[in-house]
């Protein structure tokens, strides 16, 4: 009998996080640190990263915080030469300014635009040439369901989500030969700090919560699973994927159910 016991395993394989002092790349950095992963927790916030790898140490887990910011090319090129090649790379730090598309300012267009799709751009460039070069590794980059569906004041956000899908697509790829998987996750509605406007207006936070079928928003801990997944050798077989974690957001319509039959009175073939 065939054992697949051991197909989550991460021990003895390095993980750089980009965004690990909070939200989903906290949760990230617990869960492959829970599977055996030597963890590094980078984040422009990086006395939160440290509280993210102390917390990790004191579990019994390998961890250690970076500084980078994906704003800025000098950073994520010093963290490239102190980090090295990584078996795993998660990127998950994004940025929205919720306006009409026509009322955006240039500014405005090139700061979601310079970390959402130029970040991960900067970040792809730095750390993935080794791991092709290594033949083996897992990247993982965090998209949205925005990628897919969109809604007023999200234009620009949008477009750097499905910009972000169709660039890890391009590099699965370009680079599937190599041994290297490259794949994004699509969450739906997340409690995360890019999220705390939504939460503060009950009404709004209600609404979404009601266009998930599971009525409910997600918790960063449950995006966990997924990226254990991506990163382990029980997606051996995975690349170019859009993963979507959204509760049935994009399942649904949701505007409006329709009065259906009982149960009863539906006939059975």
């Amino acid at each position: 009998m065939d054992d697949y016991s051991h197909i989550f395993d991460l021990t003895g394989r390095r993980a750089f996080v980009i965004g690990g002092a909070s939200g989903i790349g906290r949760a990230g950095c617990f869960g492959l640190a829970s599977f055996g992963a030597q963890v590094i927790c980078g984040d422009v916030a990086v006395e939160q990263a440290k509280a993210t790898a102390q917390e990790i140490t004191a579990g019994g887990s390998a961890a250690e915080a970076l500084h980078i910011d994906l704003c800025d090319g000098k950073s994520v090129a010093s963290a490239a030469a102190k980090v090295g090649t990584p078996d795993v790379l998660v990127i998950s730090p994004s940025i929205n300014v919720r306006k009409p598309v026509l009322d955006y300012t240039e500014d405005e267009f090139d700061r979601v635009v310079g970390l959402n799709l130029k970040g991960i751009f900067r970040a792809l460039k730095a750390f993935v040439p080794g791991m092709v070069k290594r033949g083996k590794g897992s990247v993982i980059v965090f998209s949205s369901i925005r990628a897919q569906v969109v809604e007023p004041g999200q234009g620009i956000y949008a477009a750097t989500k499905a910009g972000t899908v169709q660039m890890i697509r391009a590099l699965a790829s370009e680079i599937g030969r190599s041994g290297v998987r490259a794949n994004a996750i699509a969450p739906g509605i997340v409690e995360t700090p890019l999220t705390q406007q939504i939460k503060q207006n009950d009404a709004w936070y209600r609404a979404y919560a009601d266009k998930s079928v599971m009525h409910r928003w997600a918790q960063p801990s449950e995006l966990v699973g997924a990226v254990v997944y991506l990163a382990s050798d029980a997606s051996s077989y995975v690349t170019g994927s859009y993963f979507l974690v959204d509760g049935g957001w994009t399942a649904a319509d949701g505007r409006f159910t329709p009065p259906l039959p009982a149960a009863s009175a539906v006939p059975v073939a």
